[in-house]
């Protein structure tokens, strides 16, 4: 784990989780706004995948810069799993710059509803990072590398998501955080 979230990771646990725990504690406070980078692994999207993330990302771009970045799954076309999940994990992570803030979305990371969202967000902006980056894994999941390097692992839903679907999921909740964070009517 990377040195900017040991401590954050261990109140991450609570404060994320807490499904009683509703608001925000940065509603209609001030927070940083740093600029968010998603990194989705997977095939080439369908269009109307496509036309939604970018209206989320049109809309969030009213409060931070969005960049989506796209890697190829399987970019060597390896026959085993585990080859797989190696080469889409030297891939991330020669993506990942170093004073970045690292969220993995993972079925097994903390459960976290928007308000716990938008406190994630909050919190990353004190951490002197300089953006915020959310990775969506391909089909067999993350690699041992970008689980260490994470600040933190969230997941989106019980259920298990296509990273297609997770992509749409996420850019919604991205934008409902920042509607939460400026008290703005959105999320009731």
């Amino acid at each position: 784990m990377a040195s900017t979230g040991i401590s954050l990771y261990a109140s991450c646990k609570s404060h994320y989780s807490n499904p009683q725990g509703k608001g925000c504690k940065y509603a209609g406070q001030s927070v940083k706004a740093l600029p968010i980078r998603i990194i989705t692994v997977g095939k080439k999207r369908s269009a109307g995948v496509q036309l939604i993330v970018d209206d989320y990302i049109d809309k969030l771009k009213h409060y931070c810069l969005v960049e989506d970045v796209r890697v190829k799954s399987n970019p060597k076309n390896a026959r085993d799993v585990m080859a797989q999940i190696e080469h889409e994990d030297m891939a991330l992570m020669d993506l990942i710059r170093s004073n970045e803030w690292v969220v993995m979305l993972d079925e097994h990371g903390l459960d976290v509803g928007s308000e716990q969202m938008a406190s994630l967000i909050g919190d990353a902006g004190n951490t002197g990072a300089s953006s915020l980056l959310f990775c969506i894994g391909g089909p067999y999941g993350h690699g041992k590398q970008l689980r260490r390097r994470a600040d933190v692992s969230i997941k989106l839903s019980s259920l298990v998501l296509n990273h297609e679907i997770a992509l749409v999921v996420l850019a919604e909740q991205l934008y409902r955080a920042w509607t939460i964070l400026k008290g703005q009517k959105y999320h009731h």
